[in-house]
């Protein structure tokens, strides 16, 4: 198992986060090729009844089941700093384990920020209102 600082090491080795396209705030953006279907990152943060989480009006939330959601919204969350894409070119699955696990769906060069489609959902309360702003809407 990795130390936090290790990880963090290992993190910054694969990951930029910086300034995305205006409006967007920061992105992450791959160091190093990712090849399709590869993992890339896991979605990490406090687990909250998904209750508590539909109340909360957080934007860092990712439901894993009706019962369950990830508050993904600290800062060593390093997946956090994925921005939404229409045209998205990674995607996130729930394991066997209740874990969001971040894979490419199409290889990414270095410098290539990593983006994923937020959901109908989360798109129709955050985003819709003041308009797409990712590279294929803008």
């Amino acid at each position: 198992m990795y130390s936090a600082p290790a990880m963090e090491t290992a993190l910054q080795e694969r990951f930029d986060i910086r300034l995305s396209a205006p409006e967007t705030g920061m992105g992450l953006f791959a160091r190093a090729p990712i090849k399709k279907g590869a993992f890339v990152i896991e979605y990490i943060g406090q687990r909250i009844p998904t209750k508590v989480a539909d109340e909360s009006g957080g934007r860092y939330l990712f439901e894993v089941d009706s019962d369950w959601t990830i508050d993904g919204e600290a800062e060593w969350n390093t997946a956090r700093y994925i921005n939404h894409s229409c045209k998205p070119n990674v995607e996130a699955e729930i394991d066997e384990n209740d874990r969001i696990m971040i894979s490419a769906l199409r290889d990414i060069k270095p410098g290539e920020e990593l983006t994923i489609d937020y959901g109908e959902e989360y798109f129709d309360e955050f985003i819709k209102p003041v308009g797409c702003k990712c590279v294929v809407c803008a």
